[in-house]
């Protein structure tokens, strides 16, 4: 629904490398621990999404909360052509 939405972003390098491989990219971020995936990520709560949105002027979409991983992280290209 338009009340709850929120962006996740993760950068990745894509490799020929199975070691790399995880089989469904499309359900969200990868995140495991013990690893880097998900760790270290910026996190911004806010409604603007273009210079049509300001603070005193609010989509209706929000609050919109946006989660970005700072690292860049490998995925095998078998995983990239599961999507």
């Amino acid at each position: 629904t338009f009340q709850k939405i929120g962006v996740q972003a993760q950068v990745f390098t894509i490799v020929n490398d199975e070691r790399y491989h995880y089989d469904n990219l499309i359900e969200g971020k990868i995140v495991h621990p013990g690893t880097e995936h998900g760790q270290d990520i910026a996190k911004y709560t806010g409604s603007t999404t273009g210079t049509s949105r300001s603070n005193e002027i609010c989509s209706r979409y929000t609050p919109i909360t946006w989660q970005v991983d700072r690292k860049c992280h490998m995925v095998s290209a078998s995983s990239m052509d599961k999507l």
